[in-house]
């Protein structure tokens, strides 16, 4: 894989300056609008995500039983399995296989691992001549350009992008026909390839699921060009990573509910396939051989790293989606086959932190993309560790290492810093008072060459933090002030001298019951003779005549002693 990611800030900023590509990236928002509808329409999504997310860690621990499984119901099946620890082994592997089959074409359903491993190339280079068949992938091989995302290779072209090329490389074809609707494009490149399809010797496609216990390996499409790879052709080549592996079927369909929602839009990707093994007699099609190509390619480096929550990734393209970076400078910016915010964390395991430290900088740490991400990767997170490396490395450029010291430098001395951005703060808000944003500053030309620098308006936030705190203060104050008030007045009443009632008039006290007190729920009267207590009770008359004593030495509540 030959990729730029080390020019990436120089990509960013010719693909900021091309209106054409800034019109085109607003596609990329419709994906979103379609992934929100579907998964409001799924109440258990984020059940969904939790358990996908289980499932993989559970992989993830157990890869090297879950893969020696795989092999075994492979071959079981009749197939076999090649083990390449690089790119290079991979890429010779299936060169090997092409040539046993005597192959000089070989048709490609969309595979992101052999874009990885730059296998076109690499096999045209050898006398294979492979052609995609992917609609959108196609497309970009008769341009000669790298796919600038991961479901939707072509998104950065138009329908006459298209047509110019169409009309460039179909020569065979009249030059009078007419390409003006997209339906007319496709059906022009459905005639090219179903030639293709018919006299290719092999067939190659990727894999979104290898299926442990039968040695399956699925693939999700939208188009069925996947089907036709591998079922015309001879020869069915399976590229994919070790990390695709999951125990089970019904662990498969676990993800894909997720897979299709978080990608498309779609509850489900119009063809999802299932491939186990070569043909068998009683099948009416299918390839003679069958072979799966795994792939480690750093991936074993990354299970014992800190990185290792990347290998959940699925390839749904939702973090590119929702990543406003994305939006801005499209894929081919980031030089590498991974863009958006997944390849930025998996770009620099596999290229090196040399080529690609410029990518885990290119984010805004806003969270998005792990707010949507299926499988409820830290990506965030990850971006962060891959600039620690970065600057411990020495990879950062001078002038980024020595801010960011200067600024660690003054964080570690509270006075200083406070007093340096109360200072910044009152002299930046005092040139942009009239204004109320700055169209340019020194140091700052990155922000202010796409747009304006807002003023400052108030305080600092230390400044701030400060007023809030005393504020705080003030209130519990003024409520404990209102409290200890409130007890005095109360401890006051309950001091205060009652009034001792006249002869036959008392009070019930403890022990009293209804028989000798006020009954529940019921007024005492009052007026001469009569008062609280003096209802009769068993044996009792009315008036003055005496109650029974409560005791030995002990008073009655409300009465005499």
């Amino acid at each position: 894989m030959i990729g730029s990611s080390h020019d990436f800030a120089a990509n960013a900023r010719r693909a900021l300056g091309d209106r054409r590509l800034q019109e085109v990236l607003t596609k990329v928002h419709g994906f979103e609008i379609k992934r929100a509808r579907a998964v409001a329409r799924l109440p258990e999504f984020e059940t969904l995500r939790e358990e996908a997310r289980d499932l993989k860690d559970h992989v993830l621990d157990n890869l090297d039983t879950y893969l020696l499984r795989f092999e075994e119901r492979v071959i079981a099946a009749g197939g076999q399995v090649h083990w390449c620890r690089t790119a290079e082994e991979a890429r010779q592997t299936i060169l090997l296989l092409c040539r046993a089959a005597g192959a000089q074409t070989m048709v490609k359903g969309k595979s992101m691992v052999a874009e990885e491993i730059g296998l076109n190339d690499f096999l045209a280079a050898h006398g294979v001549t492979p052609v995609e068949t992917d609609l959108g992938e196609y497309i970009i091989q008769q341009r000669g350009e790298p796919p600038s995302h991961i479901i939707v290779p072509a998104v950065h072209l138009d329908r006459h992008d298209v047509e110019e090329t169409f009309r460039a490389r179909h020569l065979a074809l009249p030059a009078e026909r007419t390409l003006g609707e997209p339906s007319r494009l496709v059906d022009e490149a459905r005639q090219i390839l179903r030639e293709r399809f018919l006299t290719a010797e092999v067939g190659l496609t990727g894999a979104n699921f290898l299926i442990a216990e039968t040695g399956s390996t699925v693939i999700v499409t939208n188009e069925g060009n996947g089907d036709l790879c591998q079922t015309l052709p001879r020869v069915h080549i399976v590229l994919a990573g070790i990390e695709k592996v999951v125990p089970t079927l019904e662990d498969a369909a676990l993800i894909l509910r997720l897979l299709a929602r978080s990608a498309t839009g779609q509850e489900f990707s119009t063809y999802t396939t299932v491939s186990t093994g070569p043909r068998r007699d009683e099948d009416a099609d299918g390839p003679d051989v069958f072979h799966v190509v795994l792939l480690d390619n750093g991936r074993s480096d990354l299970l014992g790293s800190e990185f290792r929550d990347i290998l959940r990734c699925i390839r749904c393209g939702a973090c590119l989606n929702h990543c406003p970076i994305y939006f801005c400078v499209g894929g081919h910016a980031y030089g590498s086959v991974y863009p958006g915010p997944m390849g930025s964390v998996l770009t620099p395991a596999l290229v090196g932190l040399a080529e690609a430290h410029h990518l885990p900088q290119a984010s805004t740490l806003c969270g998005r993309c792990e707010c949507v991400c299926p499988m409820k990767i830290p990506l965030p997170r990850l971006l962060r560790t891959w600039r620690e490396h970065a600057f411990n490395e020495g990879a950062t450029p001078w002038r980024t290492r020595l801010a960011l010291r200067g600024w660690a430098w003054l964080a570690r001395h509270p006075r200083l810093y406070r007093l340096a951005t109360e200072f910044g703060i009152t002299v930046l808000g005092r040139l942009g008072r009239r204004r109320g944003r700055f169209g340019w500053l020194p140091g700052a030309h990155g922000w202010t060459a796409g747009r304006d620098m807002p003023a400052p308006e108030g305080l600092t936030f230390h400044a701030l933090w400060r007023q809030r705190l005393k504020h705080q203060r003030e209130q519990d104050l003024e409520r404990r002030a209102h409290e200890q008030g409130r007890y005095r007045n109360a401890s006051r009443d309950r001091t205060r001298p009652r009034t001792r009632p006249g002869p036959g008039v008392g009070e019930p006290g403890p022990g009293v019951g209804e028989g000798v007190g006020v009954r529940p729920g019921i007024e005492p009267e009052t007026g001469p003779g009569k008062g609280p207590g003096t209802d009769p009770g068993p044996g009792m008359g009315m008036g003055t005549e005496k109650r029974p004593s409560l005791g030995p030495g002990k008073p009655d509540q409300g009465g005499q002693p």
